[in-house]
Order: structure tokens, then sequence, then C-alpha cells
């Protein structure tokens, strides 16, 4: 793997690290719900999501 492919997915998860303290996640706990789903929960699902596809684009890069 590239070296800037690894410095890409390590600030990938520095800033998982970050969004994921308690502080950060503190401020999307609101009462109500989206689409049926508490603001919380919809909310880290929705961060996971976007990392796995950002994951996903950078390693299918390095593979091409």
């Amino acid at each position: 793997m590239k070296k800037r492919h690894e410095q890409k997915l390590v600030v990938l998860s520095i800033a998982l690290f970050l969004i994921f303290n308690i502080p950060f996640i503190l401020i999307f706990n609101l009462e109500g719900a989206i689409f049926g789903i508490p603001t919380l929960y919809f909310s880290i699902f929705s961060v996971w999501l976007v990392s796995i596809i950002i994951s996903y684009i950078v390693l299918k890069r390095h593979y091409e």
C-alpha cells in the first residue's frame, strides 16, 4: 500500500476517534427522530457508513 493511502486511513481513524468521543456525541443526543430512528443512533450510524465508504474509496484506488 502506498504511503499516502496509509496516511489517509490514519487521518480517517483519528477523525473517527475524535467524532465518537462523548462530548461530540452528546451534541446529537436530541429528542426526536429522523425516519423513525432516534437522532443519536441515526448520527452514529451515518458517520459510520460514511467512514466505510471513504475507506472503500481509498482502498479501491490502491488496487487499481
